[in-house]
């Protein structure tokens, strides 16, 4: 009997890769295809509509609220008949697949992965608090709600800066000589290897391109007075459309940038070629000489920051500090007190 166990540990063995093999694979096809019935089966993730479920509560892990133009994931928590709590895919780490929830957005957005975002013109929500109510489908009476503060302590960014010069192309590489053919080390009938071609030069690298300079910027500020003042403030360019920010000077700024674009990179000189080997024979032929690599193209000029001007009235004054501005290789900035009514 003795001569059949290594058959059956061969089998055994065999029947353990296997199943291994086909775990693997559907972990793999799961990470590729992100099917959520196969990570069910593989206990990564949860079917609510299986779970008996008691309650669920929402919550913003990153901060108390959301501003203007930024994201702010969203993290759920639910907890079962038996007190345990599920905490959601995503931001949450969790096994509790979004699809299974429904968010009922107002004034922010909420994409399939339960993230949060605000429009960028704060005239869109201003004077106006965000909302969302969750609910579970496979579960009715189930529900959950959130207010959504709106800050304006947040340091906001204007860029209007140039575009970036392009990078110059590698030059191509020299071709290798051949090597020389044989010839013959019979001492009785000798005759002499064949030289080496030389390898051809490779080409220039060419120039990178020069950054693109700033536009000219200009900065209306106002002043919107109350028990936590406002900064309103517009930011354009010539014939642009102009951006509108909300600043709350209590923590929060705004950073008008038109810099000039950063200069692009010269290429690479191609490598020479090298020589082809003397072939060997009596006497052996001469190697070919190496060809000379090419030169490195120069690097471009990186453009000049454009004017900024800022004209804000005089209620700004004391909150000046708020507005921040950069414009490398430019004219000095130029601060103009003057009335600017609301701007909105």
């Amino acid at each position: 009997m003795n001569h059949f166990v290594p058959e059956v540990v061969a089998r055994s063995s065999a029947f353990r890769h296997s199943r291994l093999a086909i775990a693997l694979s559907l972990v793999t096809i799961s990470s590729i295809t992100g099917c959520s019935a196969i990570k069910v089966k593989l206990g990564m993730r949860i079917a609510l509509a299986k779970t008996p479920v008691v309650s669920i509560a929402a919550s913003l892990p990153n901060n108390p609220g959301i501003a203007p133009g930024e994201k702010s994931p969203l993290v759920v928590e639910v907890t079962d008949a038996t007190g345990k709590v599920l905490i959601t895919e995503g931001k949450g780490k969790g096994k509790v697949q979004w699809k299974d929830l429904v968010v009922t957005p107002t004034v922010v957005s909420v994409n399939k992965k339960g993230v949060l975002s605000l429009p960028r013109d704060p005239r869109v929500s201003d004077g106006k608090t965000g909302h969302i109510i969750i609910t579970v489908p496979s579960h009715p009476g189930i529900q959950t709600s959130l207010d959504i503060p709106l800050r304006y302590n947040y340091p906001f960014k204007a860029n209007f800066s140039g575009s970036p010069g392009f990078n110059g192309t590698n030059g191509t590489d020299g071709i290798d000589g051949t090597s020389g053919t044989p010839g013959s080390l019979d001492p009785n009938n000798p005759s002499p290897g064949g030289d080496g071609s030389n390898g051809s030069n490779g080409s220039d690298g060419s120039n990178g391109g020069d950054g693109g300079d700033g536009p000219p910027v200009q900065v209306r500020a106002t002043l919107r007075p109350g028990p936590q003042p406002l900064l309103q403030i517009g930011v354009s360019t010539k014939g642009g459309k102009e951006r509108y920010f909300l600043v709350d000077p209590q923590g929060g700024s705004l950073t008008v940038s038109s810099d000039g674009g950063s200069a692009g990179s010269g290429g690479k000189g191609g490598r020479g070629g090298r020589g082809g080997s003397g072939g060997i024979g009596t006497p052996n032929g001469s190697s070919g000489s190496d060809g000379m690599s090419g030169q490195d193209g120069h690097d471009g000029s990186a453009g000049r920051g454009g004017s900024i001007t800022v004209i804000y009235d005089p209620q700004v004054q004391p909150f000046l500090a708020t507005i921040h501005t950069s414009n490398s290789g430019g004219p000095a900035p130029v601060f103009q007190q003057q009335p600017v009514a609301p701007l909105w």
